[in-house]
């Protein structure tokens, strides 16, 4: 799944839109390396996200395409 939509389903950014700028903008990393849009997100993956003066850090537990609000944050854990 692209990272831009994985931020978005997991709701960690509001809107895709939003997920992208960010990512465009540098502000996302996955596995250590500054991640563009379309990077592929799988099982495992450590995505760190730099809002503001504060850094959210994850690891992807699951990859799924449509998940209801509740189970969204059973897609990922903080670290």
């Amino acid at each position: 799944m692209r990272l831009d939509k994985f931020l978005k389903v997991s709701r960690l950014i509001k809107r895709r839109t939003v997920a992208n700028e960010a990512c465009d903008a540098g502000r996302v990393s996955v596995n250590g390396k500054v991640a563009k849009a379309g990077v592929a997100v799988k099982a495992g993956d450590i995505i760190e996200i730099g809002f503001g003066t504060r850094n959210v850090k994850i690891e992807v537990l699951d990859v799924t395409e449509t998940v209801r609000k509740e189970e969204a944050k059973d897609l990922f854990r903080y670290l």
